[in-house]
């Protein structure tokens, strides 16, 4: 009887497949990987784990997203706070700065820190980089979807009243991630002796692991400030939704993926990348690098990858030539948008489309260590999409794509986790 070479080349693939996931489990291939700390950020990065005998794929015919961990659906696991029943005593100032995964963490500690006290929240002012460089809140952010999410948690008003403006605030030095203990402590006695503050949040390290605490009225208050208080305004979400929309519209073209890549070549070179013995940090990559990367773990060279530079440079070529379907901002951003968001003094806008078309994505991978990879993951934590993997230099074409799945995912490390549950 005669064979049908369609039948044999079948059960050759469909042996490999069998092959493939044998090896996968022999390898451990649902543990979680080894942590790394970054001494300037303290935000987590994977160690890459790399199986001895692990067989090598076809990532064209496979595909890499069939390697990956399906993307989980998860729900709000907190109450909201119950509502308010005494007036305001007093208010609560500051200001956003550094760039938008600043302003998650700086909302959520000033509004926690206002509902402990029991004082009203004054919106505050947007500080860019630059010198002068000021803009109002309603101006980035979505200050009706602010003010409705905190409705009867925290008074949250638009300008302080006239006879307080006339004052001096007490000025505090915060924490990140401002502790229960550190308000009673630190904060509270400052402000019963004067009810004006103004909050100085510091970022001396970076963690976005969840904490132990008693105060489930605080924790509430935190994962609704961090995760349902700060959207962009209307006019930017439209940008930051046709960017990617085109980006889904290229994919289309050429398999369905949109990769998103977190690139920073202009902070390689600091101190947030480089210890102090002039090393690079684990977790800051270049854009060789992360070519080494994506090849090494299966990605086609049909993926539609969108990176977080805004110019193209020649740096990138050799990325360009591996995936030709590799864009920028500039590449994709409608024109007549361009010149509010890429001229110099709007970095923080143009980083802000970043987060959101990072969150939005088929799948993440964080080339640069810091909160932005934190909140990021968090957004992606809450809407379900956990496709996030973290590159490792020198990691072996044998390596499975679970070996770089992102910690805050694998080991469930990220405070979304109690938040989703």
């Amino acid at each position: 009887m005669a064979v049908d070479p369609r039948q044999m080349v079948a059960g050759f693939l469909t042996l490999s497949m069998f092959v493939m996931l044998g090896n996968m489990i022999k390898h451990d291939h649902f543990s979680s990987g080894t942590e790394l700390g970054l001494e300037a950020t303290g935000v987590e990065f994977n160690a890459v784990t790399v199986a001895d005998n692990a067989e090598m794929t076809d990532a064209n015919s496979v595909g890499v997203e069939h390697l990956m961990e399906a993307d989980e659906e998860l729900k709000p696991c907190w109450a909201k706070p119950s509502p308010k029943v005494q007036p305001s005593n007093g208010f609560v100032t500051f200001s956003l700065t550094m760039g938008p995964e600043y302003h998650i963490s700086q909302i959520t500690d000033a509004v926690v820190i206002a509902r402990h006290l029991g004082a009203a929240l004054v919106l505050p002012e947007i500080r860019g980089n630059e010198l002068g460089n000021k803009r109002k809140f309603q101006d980035m952010y979505d200050v009706n979807k602010f003010m409705s999410s905190l409705d009867g948690v925290v008074e949250v008003i638009h300008e302080l009243p006239d006879e307080v403006r006339a004052k001096k605030p007490a000025v505090i030095r915060v924490p990140n991630r401002v502790t229960e203990g550190f308000i009673m402590e630190t904060i509270q006695p400052i402000f019963q002796t004067n009810n004006y503050l103004r909050l100085a949040i510091v970022f001396s390290s970076i963690s976005l692991k969840p904490k132990e605490t008693d105060n489930k009225d605080l924790d509430s208050t935190a994962c609704l400030a961090m995760f349902r208080g700060l959207e962009l305004n209307p006019e930017y979400s439209e940008v930051a939704k046709r960017m990617l929309d085109r980006l889904k519209e290229l994919s289309k073209k050429s398999g369905g993926t949109v990769l998103a890549i977190d690139v920073q070549t202009n902070l390689l070179g600091k101190k947030s990348c480089i210890t102090n013995g002039g090393a690079r940090r684990k977790g800051c990559y270049n854009p060789d690098e992360v070519l080494g990367f994506l090849q090494n773990v299966g990605f086609s060279a049909n993926t539609t990858i969108y990176l977080t530079e805004t110019w193209w440079y020649k740096g990138l070529n050799a990325l360009k030539e591996a995936f030709p379907n590799t864009y920028t901002k500039d590449d994709i951003m409608p024109a007549e948008n361009k010149g509010e968001f890429l001229k110099s003094g709007n970095a923080d806008l143009a980083r802000a489309l970043d987060l959101e078309i990072c969150s939005q994505s088929d799948v993440f991978v964080p080339a640069i260590a810091g909160l932005f990879y934190g909140h990021v993951t968090g957004k992606r934590i809450a809407s379900g999409r956990t496709r996030i993997l973290v590159p490792a230099l020198g990691s072996s074409s044998s390596a499975q794509t679970s070996d770089f799945i992102s910690t805050y995912i694998s080991k469930k490390s990220h405070l979304a986790y109690s938040c989703y549950c």
